[in-house]
């Protein structure tokens, strides 16, 4: 079983773990999953969002919390393991956030919900590695073919995400049941494409699948499809480790197959969540948004049905029926919670 090779660094297992916001995957999660030979992926969205002045600046509290959070994963992890940031496209202060990762020496930045067109810019002369998300192997093609031509550069990683997979997805509702947008379907097709461009750059780019895939049966098959390794989030929630609230983890677990829909954002992109209390209510009564954070460039903060950031703050601190709860297809499987030590050792079990 090989590893995922950032730069001068391999993991010991081929699986990352997803990143998840508000506060879902914070040092904890991401410096344990790391310490097991995963690697471990810190949410940067409204990272800051303990901090005594994120209401008043959340774009500086956000960097405080950068810097704390990438050091204390560290410390977690140890000299060998491999820490990522998962950076949306979508963010307000999307070249900022990035600049700050960096400059704390991140050594993967992931980075989808839209397209990673300037990523490269932020990363010259570091150490630091690039891995966009996409969707499809038009996106693929398009991301390659652009870094390329404008920078010289060849993705270091590729992630695929498909409709399976939590929180904001990159299909319409209407391509989630396409057969051509089946996870499988992708990978082989990005997996073949991405030959071609390793023969012709002479770099090796790890295609990583991801969205839907629950046990080492799962990371097996896409292993067999010839993708590098895997992207798992709704599992590593229901950890002793996540930094999530056990309010939030116990609605996981309490989640039936009949309770996740997919939603329409107030980002205006579709969502997979649990369909809670909440989400009902606002379904038929806007929220009244005390305060915008301007966290996403496509938020409309004066039709917005309600405040994705406060939503997700209530969420990652137990307040479940005031909450967003982004999961993926599979949340109605979690029955337990354990530790990230066992849930890894599961995991790579037959593999």
């Amino acid at each position: 079983m090989k590893g995922i090779k950032i730069g001068d660094k391999i993991s010991k297992y081929p699986i990352i773990q997803g990143g998840m916001g508000v506060g879902v995957s914070m040092h904890k999660l991401a410096g344990t999953v790391a310490k097991e030979g995963g690697i471990g992926v810190i949410s940067t969205a409204d990272i800051g969002y303990k901090e005594e002045n994120f209401n008043k600046n959340p774009l500086e509290a956000d960097k405080i919390a950068i810097k704390k959070e990438i050091e204390m994963a560290r410390k977690i992890a140890g000299k060998d393991g491999i820490i990522g940031a998962n950076i949306m496209v979508a963010l307000s202060n999307y070249a900022e956030i990035v600049k700050e990762c960096v400059k704390q020496k991140i050594d993967l930045i992931i980075s989808g919900a839209g397209i990673p067109k300037e990523l490269p810019e932020y990363v010259k002369g570091t150490k630091t590695k690039i891995a966009p998300i996409i969707s499809s192997l038009r996106c693929c093609k398009l991301i390659v073919k652009h870094w390329k031509n404008k920078y010289n550069y060849t993705p270091d990683m590729i992630i695929i995400e498909g409709p399976e997979a939590g929180g904001h997805l990159g299909y319409k509702a209407e391509e989630l049941q396409s057969e051509e947008n089946k996870l499988e379907n992708i990978t082989k097709e990005v997996v073949e494409y991405i030959k071609d461009v390793e023969k012709e750059t002479k770099c090796e780019i790890p295609v990583i699948s991801a969205g839907g895939i629950w046990d080492s049966k799962d990371i097996k098959k896409f292993l067999e499809l010839g993708a590098s390794g895997v992207q798992m989030a709704t599992r590593f929630v229901a950890t002793e480790e996540c930094d999530a609230s056990d309010e939030f983890k116990q609605a996981y677990i309490n989640a039936k197959k009949e309770d996740i829909k997919i939603i329409k954002s107030p980002v205006g992109m579709p969502g997979r969540a649990i369909y809670n209390n909440f989400i009902k209510a606002t379904e038929a009564t806007k929220c009244k948004i005390e305060k915008c954070y301007k966290c996403i460039k496509t938020c409309d903060a004066v039709n917005t049905p309600y405040c994705i950031t406060k939503a997700l703050i209530e969420a990652v601190n137990g307040n479940i029926d005031k909450a967003l709860v982004f999961c993926g297809s599979n949340v109605y499987k979690v029955k337990e919670i354990i530790s990230v030590h066992k849930l890894m050792q599961e995991l790579v079990c037959d593999i």
